[in-house]
């Protein structure tokens, strides 16, 4: 997840300090006996976007129904006394942490799957997984399975079952990423119609719940939801950090990668198990918002010039996205609040329109 590379392509051993000569745009930086090549423009990029969170983060907990100071605001994030607790830490602070927890496993999610699938097309919000976590939470809401400690398990057995899905129609003697994203495509319509379902024989007011969550919304969300998904992230933290050095590899065609011994069902299988937990858990917490996870890596590729999709920066843009877009919803059209996944689907879905018509005219996509 880092922006570091400690090979300088895919398939090749680390650097070592006496090999002379090294990659166009890396920097060798040395760790006692180690030796890593860093990505000088993905290093830039990490930083910069960092800084931009950081602001992002601070003008989200200064603004809303009343302006607060910054100074006031982080007093009360260093865990100093302030007469805007309430305010600060009780309301925006939770849901901004729901919110950056939520963009950077969508972000991660989106890089790993793409990458996957070797197509930028493909992400959880558009193969399905998102739609198949809905459909099992809005199914348990219906049933009156309402209590929010439940729903991040009831999220990820929905989504890993629509990739399940995916994944076993899609394999026809080795997996074809268009075939994949088709696939996907079409099992994302059909269990949109589940949920319909599931919202047309539930009670009124639940169904009513249950709209707003789909639209992928941070209102309400608070320690509850925070606390159970910052926990999963951490616990998925090194799953992360083996998938960056193992994308490098899956990258790579079919028999180059067997060439040099890698077992590439096998690691697609834990690049999908893990991308489609990441995205499951996200829509728990957040509901199912749109687009994050097909925007952010790409956006993250576009600013570092990688080979591969850069995960720390991925992370680091759909944290971004989602608390601005949720920051941007409170404010634009006060005091009628929109949910964060309607900010979303409003840029994402041009650009995927943008990504087909450009595949359509000989383009990369």
């Amino acid at each position: 997840m880092s922006a570091t590379s400690p090979t300088a392509a895919p398939g090749k051993p680390a650097a070592r300090a006496h090999a002379g000569a090294r990659p166009v745009g890396y920097a060798l930086v040395r760790a006692g006996r180690a030796s890593f090549l860093v990505h000088r423009r993905g290093a830039a990029a990490a930083v910069g976007l960092t800084v931009l969170l950081a602001a992002a983060c601070l003008t989200y907990l200064c603004v809303g129904t009343s302006l607060t100071p910054p100074g006031e605001a982080l007093k009360v994030l260093f865990g100093l006394p302030s007469a805007e607790e309430l305010t600060v830490g009780t309301f925006r602070l939770p849901r901004m942490t729901v919110g950056l927890l939520a963009g950077a496993a969508f972000g991660v999610a989106g890089a790993l799957v793409q990458t996957l699938a070797r197509n930028p097309l493909a992400s959880p919000d558009v193969i399905g997984v998102s739609q198949g976590a809905s459909a099992a939470t809005v199914g348990a809401m219906t049933f009156g399975v309402t209590s929010y400690a439940v729903m991040p398990y009831v999220s990820v057995a929905g989504g890993l079952l629509a990739a399940l899905l995916g994944w076993a129609f899609a394999w026809r003697g080795g997996l074809k990423a268009a075939r994949f994203v088709l696939i996907g495509i079409g099992f994302a319509v059909a269990l949109r119609s589940v949920t319909q379902l599931f919202l047309t024989k539930g009670d009124y007011l639940v169904a009513q719940q249950a709209k707003v969550w789909m639209t992928g919304s941070l209102n309400g969300r608070g320690w509850a939801e925070a606390v159970p998904l910052a926990w999963v992230l951490l616990a998925l933290l090194p799953g992360v950090c083996w998938a960056a050095r193992a994308q490098r590899t899956v990258a790579t065609d079919d028999d180059t990668a067997t060439a040099l011994g890698v077992r590439l069902g096998r690691v697609r299988l834990g690049l999908a198990l893990l991308g489609v937990v990441l995205a499951s858990v996200a829509t728990g917490a957040a509901g199912p918002v749109d687009f994050v996870a097909l925007l952010a890596p790409q956006i993250a590729r576009r600013l570092t010039r990688t080979a591969q999709i850069p995960l720390l920066c991925s992370a680091l843009t759909g944290a971004l996205v989602v608390v601005v877009a949720d920051l941007l919803g409170r404010k634009l059209f006060e005091p009628t609040e929109l949910p964060v996944g309607v900010l979303t689907a409003a840029v994402g879905a041009p650009y995927l329109i943008w990504l087909i018509m450009r595949g359509r005219t000989g383009g990369t996509a």
